[in-house]
């Protein structure tokens, strides 16, 4: 039996609010990592979800990144 992926009860447009980042680097974040989306109000799937803020959380440990080692959560 195929696992069943739960749904995190964030949006794209969540996420990129909670940690102050563009919305379109969010969904890039989703594309690097082949997360499929339709668009900022896509919920994404817990798993998905999780991958996306421990990328965002490396960004902001590693100041070699740029603008989104300012990235910090609310």
């Amino acid at each position: 039996m195929p696992a069943i992926m739960g749904f995190a009860d964030l949006s794209i447009a969540d996420i990129a609010a909670e940690y102050r980042l563009a919305v379109s680097d969010v969904m890039q974040i989703c594309t690097r990592l082949d997360i499929t989306y339709r668009d900022e109000g896509t919920n994404l799937a817990l798993e998905d979800a999780k991958a996306v803020m421990l990328e965002i959380l490396g960004r902001a440990q590693d100041p070699a990144e740029g603008d989104c080692a300012r990235a910090r959560p609310c």
